[in-house]
């Protein structure tokens, strides 16, 4: 596989548009008007993704706030304190992203097969 991109699988009834739900913050709303276009375009997103993806949004948008409050604050302790909610929020908008698609390596990995296009290879695995 190495130097070719696989095709995303389309999902079967993908979600064409969706506003994101108003008690989102803006910095979390801001986030999904901004991928939305993408993950609609690409046609994988179902209705039953758009938690995970209100999930995301909400850790992107704390990430921005905390490091809006770190920026202004002066108490290293605060300080410390909204490093570490900040780095979880991080840590869990790049595991959401990367189930989306929505970084580079995952846009990278094979897609997930349908049952009649399983490869006709034996594997040394299978046993009988």
């Amino acid at each position: 596989m190495k130097g070719t991109k696989p095709q995303l699988r389309e999902a079967d009834e993908p979600v064409t548009e969706a506003q994101a739900p108003d008690w989102l913050a803006e910095d979390a709303r801001a986030e999904w008007d901004r991928v939305m276009p993408v993950l609609t375009e690409r046609k994988i997103l179902t209705d039953a993704d758009l938690g995970s993806l209100e999930s995301y949004c909400i850790c992107i948008g704390r990430v921005r706030q905390m490091e809006a409050a770190i920026q202004v604050e002066a108490e290293p302790e605060m300080m410390l304190k909204l490093i570490r909610v900040q780095d979880k929020a991080m840590a869990s908008a790049r595991q959401l992203a990367a189930e989306m698609g929505l970084t580079p390596v995952s846009r990278s990995r094979p897609a997930i097969r349908e049952d009649g296009d399983q490869d006709s290879t034996p594997s040394p695995l299978d046993v009988g």
